[in-house]
């Protein structure tokens, strides 16, 4: 069978922009200082994180066959699906961690997660969020929202929620992602680490007193 390169260029091309458009996660920061800025981190920073994460995760497990299988049309509403509800639990996670950390360790006052949640969310419905996940998402923000606390939150496991969404809904063979539960987690709580890193960095000179 004669090998369309063309194609292949092309797919090759987009699968770093599979997910997410790139300039959605590369934007760079010299520090935060206002409310559109930690917003669009949290956007960007999940994005990265749910991207880099789901799409090296299904490369490494299908193998030579990925190009393959991105192709199919069934498959690709799969991974679109997994994107979404990884990534909306991922801004949920990040938008509970920047807030607490800056609540317990800036003197933050003005507790705007919930305004800010909803915002990113609810405008990522015209890059393609379903009613059904948006909803979906909104729930049970709340309710976690309603337990959580936000002195304590990003000092315990904060990004948990978002790693355990990665290993539900990738789409892999159940008997396959039981053996690669420990290496799917680790795998997320590794890219997060590194974006904790650089929200405290960026937040280095950052007070509310």
């Amino acid at each position: 069978m004669k090998l369309n390169l063309e194609k292949l260029r092309i797919t090759l091309k987009t699968m770093g922009e599979y997910l997410f458009p790139i300039e959605k996660v590369t934007s760079y920061f010299k520090s935060i200082k206002s409310k559109t800025d930690l917003q669009k981190f949290i956007q960007q920073r999940s994005a990265h994180v749910t991207q880099t994460t789901l799409y090296g995760y299904l490369k490494t497990r299908i193998g030579v066959k990925y190009t393959a299988m991105v192709e199919d049309e069934v498959f690709s509403k799969s991974i679109n699906i997994a994107k979404w509800n990884i990534y909306v639990i991922a801004i949920a996670d990040c938008t509970f961690y920047t807030f607490s950390y800056l609540i317990s360790e800036k003197n933050l006052k003005e507790n705007d997660c919930k305004e800010t949640y909803l915002g990113i969310i609810e405008k990522e419905k015209a890059n393609g969020l379903s009613e059904e996940i948006y909803l979906k998402a909104k729930n049970e923000f709340l309710n976690r929202y309603e337990k959580i606390n936000f002195h304590k939150y990003y000092l315990d496991n904060p990004f948990k929620e978002s790693c355990l969404a990665l290993y539900n809904w990738s789409p892999i063979a159940d008997e396959l992602k039981i053996l690669d539960k420990e290496i799917v987690l680790n795998s997320m709580r590794l890219k997060w680490n590194l974006k904790i890193d650089e929200f405290k960095r960026l937040t280095e000179n950052l007070s509310f007193n």
